[in-house]
């Protein structure tokens, strides 16, 4: 199954093969924070800002989760690229 992020009802984003991938495309976004874990955890626990969810969803028509994944991490490889010049 599918994942996007979420706000309310609305997707906001592409739809991702794993939940791992839209965690760690909100992260690059900024739209993650660490806060304090509950239970005196000894790390911190990641939340979504501003009301942000991650949940699972159907692909839109025509619209393929791994061929987003790829993309994304083409897009980010090639902007580490550009920083290493």
């Amino acid at each position: 199954m599918p994942y996007a992020l979420f706000c309310d009802d609305a997707k906001l984003s592409k739809t991702y093969p794993t939940e791992a991938d839209v965690w760690k495309l909100a992260a690059e976004s900024g739209l993650v924070s660490d806060v304090a874990s509950k239970n005196g955890q000894p790390a911190p626990r990641r939340v979504l800002d501003n009301d942000y969810e991650i949940r699972p969803c159907q692909a839109d028509p025509g619209e393929s989760p791994e061929k987003n994944e790829r993309e994304a991490q083409e897009q980010k490889d090639f902007q580490l690229q550009l920083k290493g010049r």
